[in-house]
């Protein structure tokens, strides 16, 4: 039997959405699986009455992931905006998943992105044997979240073309869509909404034209506000990850990923974690999702190059890659940073060799 290498929120967490479905006996929006309070247990955690556990999803501010579900059980659609890494697409996904038990309804907002993905297509061998009919009509993902009243996610809104974008203002304000081929509009059914994602660090963004973004309540995922929270993170997607992957290792240990931690959390901030030193930041951005993918490239090392423990050489590699972006700028800050702070510290010489020897 083949393996899904990555499963939807609402297969991965089935248990658990069954298990808050059946306890759950609050208010629930029309077509709505879950209440609000049972979707913000599931992405926040929590204990069940029967004393099932709802493991977290999202760990950080609980009041944001509150803000945007009830932003979703108005008529004003959900912009999750933030840096590269902060899990705004993670948070999109599982929402979905809670409200409407399929995540699947999704749009990727890429430069090439077509009014087509978000209105609708045409199957033209249809078209040209028969001409316009409903038989050959493409739904796109949002039309079909319209008619079964369920929850569309569009990715990196802001990388798709402004006149693209536009396509939802109608969707957003009237809460219909017109067919004008067929004389007919598709009007959305209760329960219907769109969450969307956005970052302003990227090059190729697009601004969203005002009447476009009044159409959407904004909520700002941040960074992880300590480093603990941050190494919490970073342990629980390695750990989901790398079994997901079957890496045959053993569980990093947390003193691994606080370095990895500490590195990206000094580099981004310009300071280091005792205040005594600023430092030049690279260019790239150095998020928690970097921080996920530097340990898990480096217990891919351990596992079929290594003796599956994660050490400072398999972390290096992943670290220059992750730090060094612009061969030129990058660099130099990166060796900078490996004399000045990674060289001094205590317990820290491994790791110092291994990125120098690399750098």
């Amino acid at each position: 039997m083949t393996s899904i290498l990555r499963a939807h929120a609402e297969q991965q967490y089935a248990i658990e959405l069954d298990a808050l479905a059946r306890s759950d006996q609050r208010l629930r929006p029309p077509n709505w699986r879950l209440s609000p309070w049972a979707v913000a247990t599931y992405l926040l955690g929590g204990t069940l009455d029967d004393g099932f556990e709802i493991t977290p999803k999202y760990i950080g501010n609980g009041r944001l992931i509150e803000i945007a579900i009830a932003t979703l059980t108005t008529d004003r659609a959900l912009l999750l905006m933030g840096i590269p890494g902060t899990g705004k697409t993670w948070v999109s996904e599982h929402l979905a998943a809670a409200i409407s038990g399929d995540s699947t309804l999704l749009v990727q907002g890429t430069a090439g992105t077509a009014e087509e993905a978000i209105r609708y297509g045409w199957n033209y061998a249809s078209l040209i044997a028969r001409g316009p009919s409903e038989d050959a009509l493409v739904h796109s993902p949002v039309m079909r979240a319209m008619q079964n009243g369920q929850i569309a996610r569009v990715e990196e809104l802001t990388r798709i073309p402004a006149d693209v974008q536009d396509a939802l203002i109608t969707i957003l304000s009237e809460k219909l869509l017109p067919i004008p081929e067929l004389n007919t509009e598709v009007q959305a059914v209760q329960g219907f909404n769109v969450i969307a994602t956005a970052n302003d660090r990227d090059r190729g963004v697009n601004d969203l034209s005002s009447a476009l973004k009044r159409r959407f309540n904004t909520v700002v995922l941040p960074l992880p506000a300590s480093a603990d929270e941050e190494v919490r993170i970073v342990s629980k997607r390695v750990a989901e990850m790398g079994s997901a992957l079957a890496l045959p290792v053993e569980t990093p240990a947390l003193d691994e990923i606080r370095r990895v931690v500490t590195i990206f959390r000094e580099l981004r901030s310009g300071l280091t974690t005792d205040g005594k030193s600023r430092l030049k930041s690279p260019s790239s951005t150095l998020s928690t999702a970097e921080a996920i993918s530097v340990v898990n490239s480096g217990l891919a090392l351990a596992a079929h190059f290594g003796d599956g423990m994660l050490n400072a050489q398999d972390l290096a590699a992943g670290l220059t890659g992750a730090v060094v972006k612009d061969p030129v700028h990058d660099q130099v800050i990166w060796r900078e940073y490996l004399e000045t702070v990674v060289r001094d510290r205590d317990d820290w010489a491994d790791l110092y060799r291994a990125c120098r020897d690399l750098a």
